[in-house]
């Protein structure tokens, strides 16, 4: 534009094609097409012309005639429509592949780059879509964090692993923090969170990552469904999410293309002793290297920018670690109990059979049914078992529990010499393999009544007879069975003596002595 003004410029001073074509080195013929341009305009030679007159100008001479499409063009065309199937299914067909086909099934003999120019032009295939630079964000609002895989390096026991960086990102003043990790799970999501915090000294309000497993179970663009222990943190903390869209990088921008920048610059060409050594060298390269730099976009120093401008904006740094916890869902057993972390918890009997959700910490393990919390237990070592009695039905925890204590207190209820029989059986090496003997012996209880057993009992004791069949017996062989008395159970009635019973006397081996008011032998 600039040569077409400079030749009519030259034509107002009244200069002819051949002095324009001499002082300025553009061909003569060029000049006099302009020229005869510049006359079918018309455009005066009296004055110098406008910028629209040396547009119109320039129209006149540089447009082009539409060509008509080529033969091959044509044969293309004629596919158009299966082109665009193979194009538009959710995993489609690479362009070769179509090439291939087109050419093989259907005939058509044009080459490869006809068929890459034709989609390009006219379907759109892999053309750039233009973008909008977006206004830059308050300061201390968003923190963009990304993962990034650095390399390889040795863990604690020498084997060689892969070494990902949780990169933090402060949109506003590109002050950044790195934190090593060999795994990108939710812990070690929220661990890089807390140190970016520490790091920083104080916390973003928004937090904008990708959608990451260890952050986001289930993508959407308008409402993505966030990994429980990472909602619980985001809660904790008062943090907002924001994830950017599947596949659309460009939406953390700012974090995405210091991914290279952080390997090329930090891991590339040092080693490391360990993870904690690597953690501790790129804390003092996000500090003294990456944030003392002179950032390309800002052309400001990203510390001095995060210290004057952000970090008063940006909310107090958390003072204690998170306790990331675990959730899932279980279902509650027959025998009352659920998995969880390969150990074992009660819930009460009226959710055996249905699924709950459980939230496992450090300390505690929570039982929920939908809204409602259930049931509360301590965490256990995995391999062990948390029980609570009052889960079981009525009268199942006792013996469930293996609780010596409280089946004897049951048995001291009915009686104190029923109570001493249940001690004299249960005072064996493993007590509890003779639990089933006090359960016989309440059942007598039931059966017969509390005062005739507690009867029989205190005589068994007395010929130190410990033995529940017996004690059946001697109930079975009473000659006249005798209802329990009206005013309680726990009375000890007489019992009728035995058919062939003797006296005392009838056992003497000795004359009685003589003046014996007792009739000692």
């Amino acid at each position: 534009m600039m040569d077409v003004k400079e030749m009519l410029r030259r034509r107002a001073a009244k200069q002819s094609a051949r002095e324009i074509a001499r002082e300025t080195g553009i061909d003569r013929k060029t000049v006099a097409r302009y020229f005869a341009a510049a006359a079918t305009l018309p455009l005066p030679t009296d004055r110098e012309a406008t910028d629209d007159e040396i547009h119109e100008v320039a129209q006149r001479v540089q447009a082009r005639p539409v060509v008509d499409a080529s033969t091959q063009w044509k044969r293309v065309e004629a596919h158009r429509i299966r082109i665009e199937y193979w194009l538009g299914q959710k995993r489609p067909l690479r362009l070769r592949k179509i090439h291939t086909l087109l050419r093989r099934d259907h005939g058509l003999d044009v080459s490869y780059d006809t068929l890459r120019r034709f989609v390009r032009k006219e379907l759109g295939w892999r053309v750039k879509k233009t973008t909008v630079r977006l206004a830059d964000t308050a300061p201390g609002e968003v923190a963009q964090v990304d993962f990034g895989l650095m390399g390889m390096l040795a863990d604690a026991d020498g084997r060689m692993r892969r070494l990902y960086a949780l990169i933090i990102t402060l949109a506003f003043s590109r002050y950044q923090f790195v934190w090593p990790s060999f795994e990108q799970s939710t812990e070690a999501v929220c661990a890089g969170l807390d140190a970016a915090w520490r790091f920083f000294g104080a916390m973003a309000r928004v937090v904008l990552p990708d959608n990451m497993k260890a952050m986001v179970q289930e993508a959407d663009e308008l409402a993505p469904t966030l990994v429980p222990s990472f909602l619980d943190y985001v809660q904790t903390r008062g943090l907002f999410v924001d994830t950017a869209r599947v596949q659309s990088p460009k939406d953390k921008a700012r974090v995405e293309n210091q991914v290279p920048y952080v390997r090329e610059s930090w891991f590339d060409g040092e080693s490391f002793c360990g993870l904690e050594d690597a953690r501790l060298a790129a804390e003092r390269w996000c500090r003294d290297v990456a944030g003392a730099r002179v950032h390309g976009t800002t052309c400001e120093v990203p510390r001095e920018v995060f210290e004057e401008k952000e970090r008063p904006a940006m909310k107090p740094a958390p003072t204690s670690p998170f306790d990331v916890p675990h959730w899932t869902d279980a279902k509650v057993h027959p025998d009352h109990h659920i998995q969880v972390l390969r150990s074992l918890y009660s819930v009460p009997t009226r959710w055996v059979g249905k699924v709950v959700r459980v939230r496992a910490d450090r300390k505690t393990v929570k039982v929920y049914a939908g809204t409602e919390m259930v049931k509360m237990h301590g965490r256990v070592a995995p391999g062990k078992r948390s029980t609570d009695p009052s889960d079981y039905p009525v009268g199942k925890g006792t013996i469930a529990t293996r609780d010596i204590a409280s089946l004897v207190a049951t048995a001291k209820k009915s009686g104190e010499h029923i109570g001493i029989y249940a001690e004299r059986l249960l005072a064996v090496p493993l007590p509890w393999t003779r639990m089933r003997l006090v359960y016989g012996l309440l059942r007598l209880c039931r059966k017969y009544g509390d005062g005739r057993v507690e009867a029989v009992c205190q005589s068994a004791l007395a010929f130190d007879v410990v033995d529940v069949r017996r004690i059946t017996r001697m109930l079975e062989q009473a000659q006249k069975p005798m209802l329990p008395s009206s005013d309680g159970d726990r009375k000890v009635i007489r019992l009728e003596p035995p058919r062939f019973a003797r006296s005392i006397e009838h056992f003497a081996t000795r004359g009685a002595i003589k003046g014996s008011k007792d009739g000692a032998k």
